[in-house]
């Protein structure tokens, strides 16, 4: 059974093998090399770091990043989300995206949205299996690797914050 809890500092090896798996299916960011421990931590709103376990493990994180430094957009966040390869299909992918809409709310925050690469289909359905609406196509938004990638826009808008 998946279970849920914040993120703690001595997590960040497992948080960091993790984003390198993602990393190298060359369809997840368009990161090249996992931020380091200082600038993710730092980077992401205060408290909505969250990590997935199985049987003691680490298998997955989540977390939510600022959009703007505006006042208007303080409650719109940017999701991450990543399940290691070796828990994939377990379920581990929708128990973060549900923690992490609960988290997001006790933080303020009224949209969360994900910018996905059109070609992870299997993210795409997440999102939308959690509530996610699409939004729109951002057209070769960025390119990784000489390649362009469209990337799919969809938002998860809150019933109790931002009203």
């Amino acid at each position: 059974m998946v279970s849920i809890r914040p993120y703690v500092a001595t997590d960040w090896p497992a948080v960091e093998r993790i984003y390198a798996e993602g990393i190298a299916t060359g369809i997840a960011t368009f990161e090249t090399a996992p931020k380091p421990q200082a600038a993710w931590e730092g980077g992401s709103l205060k408290g909505s770091q969250i990590v997935a376990e199985l049987d003691g493990t680490v298998v997955g994180w989540a977390v939510l990043w600022p959009v703007s430094d505006r006042c208007a957009y303080r409650g719109v966040a940017e999701v991450s989300v990543y399940v290691g390869a070796a828990a994939r299909g377990k379920g581990v992918g929708r128990a973060l995206l549900a923690a992490l809409a609960a988290v997001g709310e006790g933080l303020g925050v009224w949209t969360q949205q994900a910018g996905i690469f059109e070609e992870n289909t299997a993210s795409v359905r997440l999102h939308e299996a959690c509530g996610y609406r699409l939004v729109g196509v951002r057209e070769r938004l960025g390119a990784l690797h000489g390649i362009w990638h469209n990337v799919v826009l969809m938002e998860r808008r809150s019933a109790t914050v931002g009203l």
